[in-house]
């Protein structure tokens, strides 16, 4: 066995020999083919020749190689001497031309358009004879040829004169254009007769250019007529608006109706583009019916030209939406769905099982594309506050589309269609998780372009009819969010996952803080520490501390911030800790200087003792940025660290690279704060102000959000604790009442009698008073306890402090409804000026104050009532 093994692997190797000899015989003739002593000989001029002297002479004997040089040259010898090289060489350039293939035709064409153009040539007989040149070589036999000579005659027009474009232009213009020049000189006239329109006036135009061009429209040839209508447009904007009604658009309904469909596709084309020149009858009574009857007829026998109609949909409806009356608004409207949904349905919505041609269903979908290209100018058509009638089953059907360019191409204009939704928004949620859930990376990477305005405007717009719609909308979201990045991670296209992670950083104002930190930080945190692509890291860093600088919980904050530390800057990997020099390279940019100096600046300086000279590397290029951070003299023993880091570096780096790299840094750090213009170092100081300004910002929103929050839930108890606590004053006082009612049916008339008279001297009072009766607490206690002196001593207390709440809410009443008192201006003033932080935080307080106040208020209507009793017997004793 192992015999056969090694004999196999001899003749494999014989085999590889055999095969490089075979190479080496390959060889001989590549060397053979090099040139020989008489070819050098050929190509060798002589050095005393000047450049115009060597030209002629390459022209004239070299080979094509050193003729395209010299073609390739003409404008600089132009340049050099206009004189001798329009004399000499340019003659024998023409002379050349004849006989000259392809490439070189192609050169002199690029040559002779930077002479036209560059204004190198200033004199007309020179013009004259570029000009001839280049006429002549418009009838080359090779189509690509004869093209590239006719561009060039195209471009220069636009840098010649009025008069040598006549002369030289149009006069020969005339002869090309007859029925008995070839279909290739025909077709060229078209279009110089469409450049050169817009050169002249008007009636210049119209007597001289017209009668061609209506020529040249009712030619035999398909592609002549086609090529003509495409031109009208420059023609009519020549001739101007007065001319046009009367010379064009006979012309355009003409061929709007002819046989051929690129006759017909190049008039509507035409048409839509000359839409404003048209005014609003004619756009009714001509240009609708014609359009009509061109979509019909498309979209039953012509598939071809669905595409280029799909395509210029949206621009044909917004030119003639002025003009439309509601049927016709509707037709184009309902045309337009049939178009979305061609080759997936029947016309009458039935599904569509018939498996079509590939070629036939290129095309649908290709229709399918254009419409959802035009998808949000359909949408300003027909109003954004009738999408949900009139366009979202339309615009379902476009991101569920089966194929991926379609998807991709409603991905590509999403952001449009939120913009015009406005308030409304909402409708598209949905649509917005299923593009982003798409299988397709490419449908993601469109939506990618521009998802942070896309992500705000749907949450921040999208309140619609109720309070709970942007509620519904984040927890269908932040799912979708997180697939499409581990979707992105694990697809090969690390770009993609690149501009997703770069896009994600705007989820601090899409988002809570809870849902990031629950559902992207550790993401973050992995893709920093385990992703094998550099990019992919420092952008997740990047997102990771965009959602640090805005995340408005301390604990949160903290846990972040000590993981950064453990993770990275004292991670195991040396990798790791070179991504925390990243982190800080971005920290620096984000946050301020204070709190990077805190959080981050002393774990980096500690970097210099890191056993691998990468990182150490690193850290050296990165002390001038550290040392900028640092601001004195409050940092001064930041700069004492900082310094010693330089030093231990310099005494004790061995890696020659570090060594170097602290050297130059050194010198930079000595240069900071003297080459340093003043206004730059302003700007940045008034960069940093406003960094910080935004998180103490940050903390004071955190703690006011936490305050609310405590004393939302401290009111919540406290309302919980009254109710519960006047159900039980009820109940306690209900049963005092049964077990006191013997007593007061005993009490005396004279009593009753005097009761009254006090209820009556209260009434009459302007002091907030409180009646007797309401505080029956020393009878209850002595008749209770005299009732039953066994159970008096454990129930007194917890009667008493109901009796007490239930006395102190009856006061509040009996005061805000019986009389008008001065504490129903004045008080609260007192409370909003004094007081206002501690009602929030300490409510009981407030209770407190307000129940002893009701109590100083009870006792002083007391005396001032025994006081009136006195006085009213001492008046009775007096007149008797």
């Amino acid at each position: 066995m192992f015999v056969s093994k090694m004999t196999l692997n001899q003749s494999s190797l014989f085999g590889q020999v055999d095969d490089l000899q075979d190479l080496t015989f390959i060889e001989r003739p590549i060397r053979r083919s090099l040139k020989t002593a008489e070819e050098i000989e050929k190509l060798t001029v002589d050095e005393d020749l000047n450049d115009i002297e060597r030209a002629v002479y390459l022209l004239s004997s070299g080979q094509d190689v050193q003729r395209a040089s010299v073609i390739i040259n003409l404008p600089n010898l132009v340049r050099q001497n206009p004189a001798e090289t329009f004399r000499r060489v340019v003659p024998k350039v023409r002379e050349v031309l004849h006989v000259a293939g392809a490439d070189m035709q192609l050169a002199a064409a690029g040559s002779f358009l930077t002479l036209l153009q560059d204004d190198i040539v200033l004199i007309q007989t020179h013009t004259h004879s570029i000009l001839q040149i280049v006429l002549l070589n418009l009838d080359h036999r090779d189509t690509v040829v004869s093209n590239a000579w006719l561009e060039t005659l195209l471009s220069a027009i636009d840098a010649l004169p009025k008069e040598t474009i006549r002369q030289e232009i149009l006069s020969p213009l005339v002869s090309k254009a007859q029925l008995s020049q070839s279909l290739q000189a025909r077709l060229a006239s078209c279009r110089i007769l469409g450049k050169v329109a817009c050169k002249f006036e008007s009636p210049i135009v119209k007597k001289d250019l017209l009668p061609l061009v209506r020529s040249l429209c009712q030619d035999v040839e398909y592609e002549v007529r086609s090529c003509m209508c495409r031109q009208l447009e420059n023609i009519a904007r020549g001739i101007g608006l007065d001319h046009t009604k009367a010379a064009v658009l006979p012309e355009l309904v003409e061929l709007a109706r002819d046989e051929g469909s690129t006759v017909r596709l190049a008039a509507f084309d035409t048409i839509i583009n000359l839409l404003e020149m048209f005014d609003s009858d004619d756009r009714t009574r001509v240009i609708f019916p014609l359009v009509k009857t061109f979509c019909e007829k498309c979209f039953k026998a012509d598939e071809a030209v669905l595409a280029s109609l799909s395509f210029q949909y949206g621009k044909l409806c917004h030119g003639l939406s002025a003009s439309f009356t509601e049927e016709q608004h509707l037709w184009f409207l309902e045309f337009y769905k049939k178009l979305c949904v061609l080759g997936l349905q029947h016309e009458n919505g039935h599904s569509d099982n018939q498996v079509y041609p590939l070629e036939l269903e290129s095309k649908y979908a290709l229709v399918r594309r254009n419409c959802a290209y035009n998808f949000p100018a359909m949408v300003l058509f027909a109003d954004p506050n009738h999408f949900l009638t009139e366009l979202y089953p339309t615009f379902s059907s476009l991101c569920n589309d089966p194929e991926i360019t379609v998807r991709r191409t409603m991905a590509e204009g999403f952001h449009e269609i939120v913009k015009l939704l406005g308030p409304n928004v909402h409708f598209i949620h949905k649509e917005l998780v299923v593009l982003l859930q798409d299988d397709s990376l490419e449908v993601l990477d469109a939506l990618l372009s521009h998802l942070q305005e896309t992500l705000e405007l749907a949450t921040s717009r999208g309140e619609g009819p109720g309070p709970e719609s942007k509620q519904l909308i984040v927890p269908e979201l932040v799912p979708a969010l997180a697939a499409a990045e581990q979707k992105a991670a694990l697809s090969l296209r690390w770009r993609v996952h690149e501009r997703l992670l770069q896009r994600y950083a705007c989820l601090p104002r899409v988002v809570s803080a809870d849902q990031i930190y629950f559902r992207f930080l550790q993401r973050m945190f992995a893709i920093v520490t385990t992703n094998n692509v550099l990019p992919v890291q420092r952008e997740a860093a990047r997102t990771l501390c965009m959602f640090l600088r805005y995340n408005r919980k301390q604990e949160q904050r903290q846990e972040i911030i000590g993981k950064v530390l453990q993770e990275l800057a004292q991670g195991r990997s040396y990798w790791n800790r070179l991504r925390y020099l990243d982190l800080c390279e971005i920290a620096m940019e984000l946050f301020s200087k204070a709190y990077f100096c805190k959080h981050f600046l002393i774990q980096a300086l500690e970097l210099v003792n890191d056993p691998v000279a990468n990182v150490r590397y690193k850290l050296c290029h990165m002390l001038p940025q550290l040392r900028s951070t640092i601001r004195l003299p409050a940092d001064k023993h930041l700069l004492q660290q900082l310094e010693f880091c330089v030093r231990k570096l310099l005494c004790r780096e061995k890696d020659k690279d570090v060594v170097a790299t602290v050297r130059k840094t050194v010198l930079e750090l000595d240069k900071m704060d003297i080459t340093e213009p003043y206004h730059k170092r302003h700007e940045r100081d008034l960069l940093d102000q406003k960094k910080e300004k935004e998180e103490t910002l940050l903390l004071e929103m955190e703690q006011l959000e936490r305050q609310q929050s405590e004393a939302k839930l401290t009111s919540e108890k406290h309302t919980e604790k009254k109710r519960r606590d006047s159900k039980t004053g009820l109940s306690g006082t209900k049963g005092l009442s049964g077990s006191t009612s013997g007593a007061t049916l005993s009490t005396s008339s004279g009593k009753e009698l005097r009761k009254a008279k006090l209820a009556r001297s209260r009434s009459l009072s302007s002091h907030p008073t409180t009646p007797k009766m309401a505080n029956p607490d020393k009878t209850l206690k002595v008749k209770d306890s005299g009732s039953c002196p066994g159970k008096g001593k454990n129930l007194l207390p917890m009667n008493a402090d109901e009796a007490l709440r239930s006395h102190h809410f009856s006061v509040a009443a009996a005061s805000s409804v019986l009389s008008p008192t001065p504490s129903a201006s004045s008080m609260p003033v007192l409370i909003r000026s004094n007081t206002t932080n501690t009602l929030v935080d300490h409510p009981h307080q407030h209770q407190h104050r307000s129940s002893t106040l009701d109590h100083r208020s009870t006792n002083g209507s007391k005396d001032t009532q025994s006081r009136k009793l006195s006085m009213q017997k001492v008046s009775a004793k007096t007149n008797k």
